[in-house]
């Protein structure tokens, strides 16, 4: 049980995460903004780096696979959060939060196939309200305009969930072999320069065409808050991801439980629609998240 609180404390950080990234994308320029979060992560996590090179090593083994493993790690994640960050500018935190909660789904199915994981009843009866949860919102979701059919924003956060999910069974392998935090350091790293070559590229291009983008950027406080409360979910993450004992499938649907944090936020706050009915399938996500976490006790 040591590795659920871990676990439960970064999806309290994530929940506060998605209220910043949703103030910090309103009517601004997203790609920039994710380009200061990548730049303030890197920041934070600089002083892992730092130690490693002045010990004289580079980290990760010292090895080219290590390194190559973490890079592709940076680009699964980045590639996620430039979808992600176009879906909840463009989505009501009521409906991209509780889509991005079934990532877990597609983490137990990987988890089974590739970790040989196995769940208990109790276990087994989260997972299955948590997918009774997924029909809800989608119709609700369909209700407000916001349909497959429709919404390249809805597929733009599905399509964040399903790389969210390739990220954290990648996580579970990687940390077989490296320390969590030696991981978080390189992968901020790594994602600092992709980003910035691509937004580089992404400039010159609108320059050759002389055009502008849609939304001019606007530098807001919330910015660095952005980075500052993943750091310290993905910290909580991967210590819990690294204690003996821990699953991965329950683990990321903890970590789902965040979407408690911006739902309440876009609710009282926002004043989104069809609240009342939201609030049923933030209940069936609330009782799943118990469920899995009572089951991981009785293990």
């Amino acid at each position: 049980m040591e590795w659920i609180l871990p676990a439960l404390l970064s999806a309290i950080c994530l929940g506060v995460y998605d209220i910043f990234k949703k103030l910090s994308v309103k009517g601004n320029n997203v790609l920039m903004v994710l380009l200061l979060n990548t730049i303030f992560g890197a920041l934070y996590l600089s002083p892992v780096i730092i130690a490693n090179i002045a010990s004289g090593h580079i980290g990760l083994g010292d090895t080219l696979r290590g390194h190559g493993l973490i890079f592709v790690k940076a680009v699964i994640v980045l590639s996620s959060w430039i979808l992600g960050y176009f879906a909840i500018k463009h989505l009501p935190l009521t409906i991209q939060g509780p889509v991005n909660a079934t990532r877990p789904v597609l983490v137990l199915v990987g988890a089974l196939c590739v970790f040989g994981e196995r769940l208990n009843v109790l276990q087994w009866i989260g997972i299955i309200i948590g997918f009774s949860s997924l029909y809800f919102i989608s119709r609700i979701g369909a209700k407000e305009g916001f349909s497959l059919r429709r919404s390249r924003w809805l597929w733009m956060s599905v399509g964040a969930m399903v790389l969210g999910a390739v990220s954290a069974l990648f996580d579970k392998y990687l940390l077989r072999s490296y320390a969590p935090l030696e991981v978080q350091a390189w992968y901020s790293l790594y994602q600092c320069v992709i980003m910035g070559v691509l937004l580089m590229m992404l400039m010159r291009r609108q320059r050759r065409r002389e055009a502008t983008p849609a939304d001019p950027f606007q530098w807001r406080w919330t910015i660095p808050c952005i980075a500052l409360f993943l750091t310290i979910a993905d910290l909580a993450y991967f210590h819990s991801l690294s204690e003996d004992g821990s699953m991965v499938s329950i683990v990321s649907m903890i970590r789902r439980g965040s979407v408690i944090i911006p739902f309440l936020y876009g609710a009282i706050i926002l004043r989104e629609k069809n609240v009342k009915a939201k609030i049923v399938d933030l209940g069936l996500l609330l009782l799943s998240l118990v469920l899995l976490v009572l089951g991981s006790g009785a293990k």
